[in-house]
């Protein structure tokens, strides 16, 4: 079983997210604490594998905790600030959800850290590039949005990846013929991506002077 201790300064939140976290098979909750030493005493004493804590803490944020607590780390907190996330994942943390959200939402993401920390058992002293691939992947499923009604889940992964892997930007033709579906069906999965904000639209003006829609992965802006 994967150990998880749950800190959030407020009793009833606390309790919230442990039942919550309690819920979800190869999770086993060890413990709540309110305060950021008491988190550090929690880990020393009940080793947990897994600490789901808030950064609004009465005696020191969350954030800079992070570092310390030497396990993994999902920040789960009202906090929505650039500054905060990107400290957070400096520090080593998971996975970052911000309050309010569902009970799915937790679980879910809950649900895939199980599976990433199956995927990296221990019992695997080397792993292979495409293993530990997989394992991210499966820690990061939760974190994706569902897939658009009337849209196939291999279809849209094959989009998004060959987009993804694009050195340049790519139009629905240019990935319609590299992928072996059609210009309409490229063209409905990239502006859904654009939609989501995970691809960047922009026009191409052709030897016609008709401009083209031609896309590119968000993170290479």
């Amino acid at each position: 079983m994967i150990g998880v201790l749950v800190v959030d300064d407020d009793f009833r939140v606390a309790d919230m997210h442990a039942r919550f976290a309690a819920q979800v098979a190869g999770l086993e909750v060890l413990g709540v604490a309110q305060t950021a030493a008491g988190a550090v005493q929690s880990v020393a004493d009940l080793k947990p594998d897994l600490v789901l804590l808030d950064n609004y803490l009465p005696d020191r944020p969350g954030v800079e905790l992070a570092a310390e607590l030497a396990v993994d780390v999902f920040m789960v907190t009202a906090d929505s600030s650039a500054n905060s996330v990107r400290a957070a994942f400096a520090a080593g943390a998971v996975n970052y959800l911000i309050k309010p959200f569902s009970s799915e939402q937790l679980s879910s993401r809950l649900r895939a850290y199980v599976r990433y920390r199956t995927l990296l058992s221990d019992r695997a002293n080397e792993l292979t590039q495409q293993a530990v691939d997989r394992a991210v992947d499966a820690l990061h499923e939760a974190d994706k949005p569902p897939t658009p009604k009337g849209q196939s889940p291999v279809t849209a992964r094959l989009v998004t990846d060959a987009l993804r892997r694009a050195a340049e930007p790519r139009t629905a033709a240019d990935l319609a013929g590299e992928l072996g579906i059609s210009r309409a069906t490229a063209q409905r999965y990239l502006a859904a991506l654009a939609d989501d904000g995970r691809a960047v639209l922009s026009l191409r003006y052709g030897s016609t002077g008709r401009p083209e829609h031609q896309y590119f992965w968000a993170a290479r802006r």
